[in-house]
């Protein structure tokens, strides 16, 4: 992002072992429930306090299908989300994250199962408990009118209705607003998604694109992420929306410029130059993680920043007003794909790992073009940076802050600078790697630099990401 947890599984005690004993005997979801026979509630919570609240704990999704339909002219949204898990604990219920929406039915392996709202937790008992390990589906049928979550520090996200249309997205909140969700970074699943839409009107989310289709007035348009998402990287634009679809590097590029905007202003000129810079940014990076490519600029005011929204970044209108291309934010976004999006966070407090590796993708982008060298932006903002607040672990006020973006990527050239750069470019392409699909936390990044260079790094990142006082400069 640019701006202008789970609960542990418990151990199979005797009761756990019977029921897992039942689905030998009758089958994934044949036994009773029996709260008192090994069965409990799933966490509603995936114990992150930097977003406490979201996140559930008990289960692990693997896969989203979510078929919606968006009325603009009413605000009004109505959606049908089967979501694909695993039990990680025995569950006699568990919870989804979910705002505003009206739940009418709910099913847990094609049986109709209990519901109940619980503030922004949709609580499901099933007929039946989920031992263990077993698999499961459930299916939400939901409707209602969405909306923003709106939170001082962290800031605004969720659905906004717009002139035209809407726009889902946000950090760390939005997934909730529109379907349900185990909404935290450390849960990632794959996506199919379906959203009707008015005739005329473009609805573009993430991923590869579906054939559309159209009948009495109104157009289902299909995405498809078949790479593990986080829930807030996921997005879905509705509006007047000029869209571009071609190819690059054998994968599809679609791009999408609001009407509102010019058709060759800077936004466009911006995110046309996608391809140039993800093929120089795999060169330093490793191969691209994902199946397709693009961009969306849109002209919504209230959208202050820029967000990595998985293979498809979408820009807010500051970053144009200039009257020129913003060649730096369209780097740093996309740089987010193996650095947020491919390898995840497990936890917020570990941003630095998004944010600092796509700032130093700025500066190497600068480099690139002629711009200012990696090494003297290193110089320069060490000069101006404070030490006295860290890049790990910044506290909910400093999960955006210049610590997290700017003191994040000094510590990534300084990596740069005590290994060098054979054995830094192998830290980089090796950790996108070993890492693709998955989470990881600073400890991990920590763990992997040191074994590939073949020395002790603790000091170094210490010094770079949390000391308090200027380092010496490597």
């Amino acid at each position: 992002m640019v701006q202008a947890g789970r609960t542990p599984a418990r151990r199979r005690g005797p009761a756990v072992v019977a029921a897992l004993t039942c689905v030998a005997a009758l089958g994934v979801g044949g036994c009773t429930r029996d709260d008192d026979g090994g069965f409990r509630p799933g966490a509603a919570d995936a114990g992150d306090p930097y977003v406490p609240g979201h996140g559930n704990g008990g289960y692990d999704v693997s896969a989203y299908r979510l078929r919606v339909r968006y009325d603009p002219a009413a605000d009004r949204l109505t959606g049908h989300a089967t979501v694909t898990a695993t039990a990680t604990e025995a569950l006699s219920r568990f919870n989804l994250d979910l705002v505003g929406l009206d739940v009418s039915r709910v099913s847990v392996a094609g049986a109709a199962a209990e519901h109940r709202r619980d503030g922004d937790e949709l609580v499901v008992t099933p007929s039946r408990g989920l031992p263990r390990g077993a698999g499961f589906t459930v299916e939400v049928d939901y409707a209602g009118v969405p909306t923003a979550v709106k939170d001082g520090v962290l800031g605004n996200g969720g659905w906004l209705h717009t002139a035209d249309g809407a726009i889902a997205l946000g950090q760390p909140d939005s997934a909730a607003t529109w379907f349900p969700v185990n909404d935290h970074p450390s849960d990632k699943a794959t996506y199919q998604v379906e959203a009707t839409v008015p005739d005329g009107l473009a609805a573009i989310g993430n991923g590869v694109p579906g054939k559309r289709s159209s009948a009495d007035g109104w157009t289902t348009w299909r995405w498809t992420e078949s790479s593990p998402m986080a829930s807030y990287l996921t997005t879905l634009v509705i509006g007047d929306y000029r869209v571009t679809t071609g190819t690059h590097a054998g994968r599809p590029m679609v791009t999408a410029v609001a009407a509102g905007l010019p058709a060759d202003g800077p936004a466009a000129r911006s995110i046309a130059r996608t391809g140039a810079i993800v093929d120089f940014l795999a060169s330093r990076f490793g191969p691209y993680p994902f199946d397709a490519y693009g961009g969306i600029a849109i002209a919504e005011d209230r959208i202050r920043y820029a967000l990595e929204t998985q293979s498809r970044p979408v820009y807010g209108p500051g970053f144009f007003r200039a009257g020129r291309p913003d060649e730096a934010v369209v780097a740093h976004e996309l740089a987010h794909q193996w650095f947020g999006d491919s390898v995840s966070v497990a936890r917020w407090s570990d941003i630095w790992l998004n944010e600092g590796f796509a700032t130093y993708a700025e500066w190497l982008w600068a480099e690139h073009t002629g711009g200012r060298t990696a090494q003297r932006a290193f110089e320069l903002q060490y000069a101006a940076t404070d030490w006295s607040k860290p890049s790990v672990d910044p506290g909910r006020a400093g999960l955006f802050g210049d610590a997290v973006y700017k003191r994040g990527a000094l510590a990534v050239h300084a990596l740069r600078r005590t290994v060098g750069d054979e054995t830094f470019s192998r830290i980089l392409r090796g950790w996108t790697a070993e890492r693709k699909g998955g989470t990881a936390t600073t400890a991990d990044f920590v763990a992997y630099a040191e074994r590939v260079a073949g020395r002790s790094l603790r000091l170094l990142f210490d010094a770079w990401l949390v000391g308090g006082i200027a380092p010496t400069l490597p």
